[in-house]
């Protein structure tokens, strides 16, 4: 009896490939049939690949996601002079940037952002035929179509990000550009200009949901793991017939998290954590610049950031040209500046009234003066 087998050493099992199900609604034949077996695939799944089905909607949805990163890729390469070697080494940095501001949501030429809104046209085409590729399928196959709509969610941050926002906004230089630095680049700039997107309340609903989907997605996987040996992993017959690894991972869950969720529950969380965020930072990034121009002053108006208490003290502003400052010991006689309008008097320091701040308005030159008999410290600013 060999020992349990656990997630460092799972087991892999070999028999003639299982073909499936017979499905009426294939139009297309599936391939590489029957099938084979990968021992690194049996690492972290089942190690059986194939048979496969693309149907039209595959291979259309193939054909445009390759025109896509041709046109990205092609770009990329023209922009470091078709040097294969740079582009490799520089592959992080290239950028297919979105068009300038001044053509707004016109189609610009194809050198000047023409060709960021073709390969987007194509990326675009592409993820909505594999959507509706997903959903057909698991129509077909008689299953729900979860797995469709949370890829929606993820679809509705790509064309906020890409398309709803940048129209609202009347221009495509609004949209992000495509590249790896160039895109990450995009989004500090974009916080910065709107006042910190930390202050924006659907972008703490998104970083919440994304830890917490990384949080019970690794809580639920380690918990069907330590009960696996109790057939923990047959979680379907766990729902209606509770067997003892039920018993105590809920009993656990209970000991340690105060509550507990079910063999079913715990997808449903789950599913709701990763579709929200993706849908709350989408919805965060489409009221911004469109509804909200800082998120820092709304925060302010919120009440949600604090008031910073003011720590430097308060700076005199400097004097403008055609201005004379200068402190003065005693009453000025009204021709002692002569050529200059009205002279405000104020005190320098409230302490003492000895000293006279003065400043007055007019034509200065360099060599303007203050008479030795008047002043005792003069600053001319021509």
């Amino acid at each position: 009896m060999p020992d349990f087998q656990n997630l460092l050493t799972p087991i892999q099992i070999r028999h003639a490939p299982d073909p499936g199900v017979s499905v009426k609604q294939d139009h297309l034949p599936r391939i590489w049939r029957p099938g084979g077996f990968s021992y690194w695939a049996g690492k972290i799944g089942d190690a059986q690949i194939g048979p496969l089905y693309l149907g039209w909607l595959g291979v259309a949805s193939l054909i445009c996601g390759f025109a896509a990163i041709e046109i990205i890729g092609f770009a990329m390469l023209a922009s470091v002079g078709w040097d294969g070697v740079e582009f490799i080494r520089q592959l992080p940095w290239l950028a297919l940037e979105p068009p300038p501001p001044e053509y707004g949501l016109r189609i610009p030429p194809m050198f000047d952002g023409g060709l960021w809104l073709l390969a987007g046209f194509f990326l675009t085409v592409s993820i909505l035929l594999w959507w509706a590729r997903m959903y057909l399928r698991a129509r077909s196959l008689q299953m729900g179509t979860h797995v469709a709509w949370a890829f929606a969610s993820a679809i509705f941050l790509y064309l906020v990000l890409g398309f709803i926002r940048p129209v609202l906004m009347g221009s495509w230089s609004e949209a992000v550009p495509f590249g790896i630095f160039p895109h990450l680049d995009w989004t500090a700039a974009f916080s910065i200009r709107y006042g910190n997107l930390f202050y924006n309340p659907f972008h703490m609903l998104s970083i919440a949901f994304l830890y917490g989907s990384a949080l019970l997605f690794a809580m639920h996987g380690a918990t069907i793991l330590a009960v696996a040996k109790m057939g923990g992993d047959r979680e379907i017959d766990q729902i209606t017939d509770r067997g003892t690894a039920a018993e105590r991972s809920q009993l656990f869950w209970r000991w340690t998290m105060g509550f507990n969720a079910t063999m079913e529950s715990i997808h449903r969380w789950a599913w709701w954590f990763a579709v929200l965020t993706t849908l709350t930072g989408g919805i965060g990034i489409l009221i911004t610049g469109t509804v909200v121009d800082s998120w820092y002053q709304w925060g302010m108006k919120h009440g949600l950031v604090p008031q910073y208490p003011n720590v430097y003290e308060e700076i005199t502003p400097p004097v403008q040209p055609g201005e004379l400052e200068g402190e003065l010991m005693g009453p000025v006689p009204p021709d002692t500046f002569p050529g200059l309008g009205p002279i405000g008097f104020a005190p320098a320091d409230p302490a003492d009234g000895a000293r006279i701040f003065v400043t007055g308005t007019g034509t200065l030159t360099p060599t303007t003066a203050l008479t030795p008999t008047t002043t005792s410290a003069t600053r001319l600013v021509p």
